[in-house]
This record gives structure tokens, C-alpha cells and sequence, in this order.
């Protein structure tokens, strides 16, 4: 497994300080519609002695989801898909939710010493936007389950051969929360991936494994690291305590997953991509945005690198 991580802001510091602390891979947001854009990034990320690995946010795509796209985001989408091709990046990590991305409806729970963390409560939902990021807004049109199966079916039939022709890999991240619906939207990608799977039998097919999401969804994360290891692209390690209704989010070593187990199930299913920290507590004296602050994530690297070394042999 290559340890990785994004970086908020991706600044010189930060790309030196991960670097330092044995990050090999970075993950960045979609950087733009040119491949020089892509050479860009990748250039910069690749002067610190790095990878660029994943592109993960903000992909032109939301009018696919909801199916009234008029052929110019699967245009982009597709062009997105070559140009990583080219650059040499191997994962695009997205999502299917319809009108949002993840919803908290705090930022400021507290944790361990003081630190603080993000939490989802469903009786506080509908007055809650999207707090990560403010400028956001929700489409508050509805979609059901029936139009979002048939409009994935169609974004992968269209995607995967330029996935597959490119060598890049589609890894699809579960909904979060992951509830089977949300201001009035289904929600597809709770407890499906088997039928996501089943859609396309392609290796370019694959799948985020946000552990997250799988804890909140009831899962036996070792259980589910197992069953779905044969599609897993990239890793979300992360942990949350409570359910899909109402849940917050931990420090990696105190949450309620056995992460020793869940590394070493990795291992067993031969997954040896991509592994990030996700969501990460703020540390007393941070500022930025909530679950993306640095201090946290330099826990999380030392963790991390702890149990991949523990689990070698």
C-alpha cells in the first residue's frame, strides 16, 4: 500500500512536510479541462519527490448524474479521462450523490485533549448546508433510485472503455451519510457496490473504500474490505462513532473499527493502491477548513505508516 494524502492548501510546506513524513502518493482536486493543467500539477507534485496519484473532487459531472446532461460534461468527463491517461494518474475518485457532497451539520464536536471533529445529526439535516464548503449550494431538485441506477448504468457505459483505454481506474466513493435518501433524493451507493459491480464487468470499475462510510452503513469492515477487495482502487482510512442517522468522526486510533484488522485485510485481498487519511480531528491552535487541517493529518501519516509496518510480514 502507498501512503497517501491531499493537501489543504497544496502549498510548498505541505508538499515538503508530507514528503518528509512518508507520503509517496498526493490526491488533488480536478485541476482543470487542459492536459497541460494535468502536467502542471503533476510536474510540481513530482518536484517534492511525490506522486500525483488521484484526482478526487470536483469532476464536471452533476448534470450526468441527474441525467440532463446535453453532452458537454460527458464530453469534459471523458477528455478528464485521457488527460489523466497522459499524465500518468491512475485513480479518479467520485461519487453518484445527486445535488450534494458530504453534509455535516457540525464542525466543532469535541474529541481527544480538546481537539475538535466533524458530526452528522439527522434531526439537524434539513436546516444544515453543505458546512464543508460554504460555497456549495444544494439543488434541491429530487431524483429517485430507478433514474440514478439507469443514469449510472449510462455514465459507465460511456466512461469505462476511455477509462480502460486510458489506464485509469473509476473508483466510486459511497454516499455520505449514507442514508437511502437525502432532501429528497435517493441515495444509491449505501450498501449496492455488489450492483455496481455487477454494471460492468471492467477493471476500471472500482471502488473507494471510505471506511467511514462502511462503519456507518453497520459494516464488518474487515468482512467488507474482503468482499469487495477485488474492486478496491483507493482507500479512505478514517473512522466514525454512531450510525448513518447520527454519527461523528474520530481520531484514527480511538474510534470504534479494528484498524490492525482492517490493514491486515487489505493485505489479504491484495490491495496495494492508494491509502489516505480522510476527515481528520483539528488541533488546538488550527484554522482551515474542518476535518482538512494539517496537525491531524501528521497523526494520521505516523499511524498509518505504524500499522503498514506492523502488517509487512
Amino acid at each position: 500500500m502507498r501512503l497517501a494524502s491531499v493537501l489543504t492548501p497544496l502549498s510548498d510546506d505541505n508538499l515538503r512536510l508530507a514528503a518528509q513524513c512518508g507520503v509517496t502518493d498526493i490526491v488533488d482536486r480536478y485541476p482543470g479541462p487542459a492536459l497541460a493543467d494535468f502536467q502542471k500539477l503533476k510536474a510540481r507534485v513530482e518536484s517534492f519527490g511525490l506522486r500525483l496519484a488521484v484526482i478526487e473532487g470536483f469532476a464536471p459531472m452533476d448534470n450526468l448524474i441527474y441525467g440532463r446532461d446535453d453532452g458537454t460534461e460527458l464530453a469534459a468527463m471523458k477528455n478528464l479521462l485521457r488527460h489523466m491517461g497522459e499524465a500518468g494518474v491512475p485513480v479518479l475518485c467520485y461519487n453518484f450523490m445527486a445535488g450534494t457532497d458530504w453534509v455535516r451539520t457540525r464542525l466543532d464536536v469535541p474529541e481527544r485533549g480538546g481537539a475538535t471533529v466533524t458530526e452528522f445529526n439527522l434531526a439537524d439535516a434539513e436546516r444544515a448546508m453543505n458546512l464543508n464548503d460554504s460555497a456549495t449550494q444544494i439543488d434541491e431538485a429530487g431524483i429517485d433510485s430507478d433514474a440514478l441506477w439507469a443514469n449510472l448504468e449510462f455514465f459507465l457505459s460511456e466512461l469505462l472503455p476511455v477509462a480502460e483505454a486510458a489506464g485509469v481506474a473509476l473508483a466510486m466513493h459511497p454516499d455520505d451519510p449514507p442514508l437511502p435518501s437525502f432532501r429528497g433524493k435517493a441515495r444509491i451507493m449505501v450498501e449496492n457496490f455488489e450492483r455496481l459491480i455487477a454494471l460492468a464487468d471492467s477493471p476500471s470499475n472500482g471502488i473507494c473504500f471510505c471506511q467511514g462510510n462502511f462503519v456507518a452503513m453497520g459494516a464488518d469492515i474487515p468482512d467488507a474490505i474482503r468482499r469487495l477487495g477485488p474492486r478496491i482502487r483507493y482507500v479512505h482510512f478514517r473512522d466514525v462513532a454512531g450510525t448513518a442517522e447520527n454519527f461523528r468522526e474520530t481520531f484514527h486510533d480511538n474510534g470504534p473499527t479494528d484498524m490492525p484488522a482492517a490493514i491486515r485485510a487489505y493485505r489479504e485481498a491484495g490491495f496495494d493502491g492508494p491509502i489516505r487519511p480522510d476527515h481528520v480531528p483539528q488541533f488546538a491552535g488550527e484554522a482551515g477548513e474542518p476535518g482538512y487541517t494539517m496537525r491531524g493529518r501528521l497523526f494520521a501519516f505516523g499511524y498509518i505508516r505504524a500499522l503498514l509496518q506492523a502488517t509487512e510480514n
